[in-house]
């Protein structure tokens, strides 16, 4: 089977080298110049299975009402006349009760599970380098209140299998010395020894040279303008080349991994996915001094960032606007994550050399991504992986590649149309 996976981010591209390797022949389009430098380029680094409370839980809409008027606010909704916003909107307050939160939970601690077991295989298999460090994550908290509604979903994750341990702050003070800034603040914490961090985009691109070696053909520079397709069927995908001339790809199967955008060419197919873009924002700064700059991979519960180690550099990265699919840079919140972050740890970096980036990430109401089959019976969907796209995409990659090879996938998952 010919298989055209369109995109390729962190999860294109893994999705393509799963279905390599089930021994399919198989095409990868996408309109950038290389793999990985969209939303995939500068994430917050983290492999983080603990990382699998959902943003809708029973506390969030009095949070979200709240943080309306914030502008630095970690969750921001920008009210737009949008249908599309207010469809999310609506779908993720019915998320927010507490049946439904464990049980977005327990799909995404199953699925992180599974991705890091396929992520660590893969790793070791392909002698991939991508500034990994496997020092688990500390996610620490400087609210009372907060930490103590952490113990729930924490117990949670720990009877699904995710060993998220509470512990106090000079625990975690002992794990990370360079929170000593903020000693006195810290209320505690939960560390997540097996979890990992890395570069994802460096991964992305390593792995693409692999694949492209076993015999993926990647098309870049092509972007994907239309389909020709039955109410039932893909019969071809419409693309434009890196020459301006249209052509037509007429492959037997073809899967969905467009990120945010995988919500507009479902429509031109006839379908809804409620995938809404939640824009984030990272700062990537050169490390100063290593005994003040962090080693094991940190959440940050009141500014919801995240803290990882690349190499000598580090990446903290953070907050979501819900307010459509602009990439403007907004300085407000950069500057809010720069102030935050040398506030921590003064001295780890060269706070003035960050380098701003920011990236649209395809979020669900539930946070639980589409992985599976689509209503048309040739069009497989990888897609909506929110802010976890990088901890997810081994697992939602051998997965998929299990089902549109007739084989039943290992992984313990609501999946798409099965």
């Amino acid at each position: 089977m010919h298989v055209l996976v369109m995109g390729a981010g962190v999860v294109g591209v893994t999705t393509a080298w799963y279905l390599k390797q089930a021994g399919h022949d198989v095409t990868v389009v996408d309109r950038q110049a290389r793999a990985g430098v969209e939303t995939s380029y500068a994430n917050g680094g983290q492999i983080s299975v603990s990382h699998a409370e959902p943003w809708a839980n029973p506390s969030a809409p009095l949070k979200v009402l709240k943080w309306l008027s914030q502008p630095e606010a970690p969750l921001l909704f920008k009210l737009r006349l949008d249908p599309a916003q207010w469809l999310w909107g609506l779908k993720f307050l019915t998320q927010c009760t507490s049946k439904r939160a464990a049980w977005n939970i327990r799909q995404m601690v199953n699925l992180g599970t599974y991705s890091r077991t396929q992520l660590q295989a893969l790793r070791k298999e392909q002698e991939l380098d991508y500034d990994q460090l496997e020092k688990g994550i500390l996610h620490f908290y400087t609210s009372e209140k907060e930490f103590d509604a952490a113990r729930e979903p924490t117990r949670i994750m720990q009877d699904l299998g995710c060993d998220r341990q509470v512990i106090g702050a000079d625990r975690a003070l002992e794990l990370e010395p360079a929170l000593k800034p903020i000693a006195d603040r810290i209320a505690g914490a939960t560390y997540t020894r097996e979890d990992e961090s890395g570069d994802a985009r460096k991964f992305t691109q390593e792995l693409a040279k692999k694949a492209e070696a076993a015999g993926v053909e990647f098309l870049y520079d092509t972007e994907v303008v239309g389909f020709e397709n039955t109410r039932d069927r893909i019969l071809g995908v419409g693309v434009i080349g890196p020459d301006g001339c249209h052509r037509t790809l007429r492959m037997d199967s073809y899967v969905l991994s467009m990120g945010s955008y995988s919500a507009h060419f479902a429509r031109k197919l006839g379908f809804f996915l409620n995938i809404y873009p939640a824009k984030g924002y990272s700062i990537t700064a050169p490390v100063k001094d290593e005994e003040a700059a962090f080693q094991v991979s940190l959440t940050d519960d009141e500014y919801k960032l995240v803290y990882s180690r690349l190499g000598d550099r580090l990446r903290i990265a953070g907050t979501a606007e819900l307010g459509g699919y602009e990439r403007d840079l907004n300085l407000v919140r950069c500057r809010a994550i720069v102030r935050r972050a040398s506030e921590i740890m003064p001295e780890g970096a060269y706070w003035d050399q960050c380098e701003f980036w920011t990236g649209l990430r395809p979020a669900t109401p539930s946070n639980v991504p589409y992985i599976g089959k689509s209503p048309l019976n040739n069009l497989y969907l990888n897609t909506g992986h929110g802010t976890l796209g990088w901890t997810h995409s081994c697992g939602s990659a051998a997965a998929l590649a299990d089902v549109m090879s007739g084989r039943t996938p290992e992984l313990e998952f609501d999946f798409t149309g099965l």
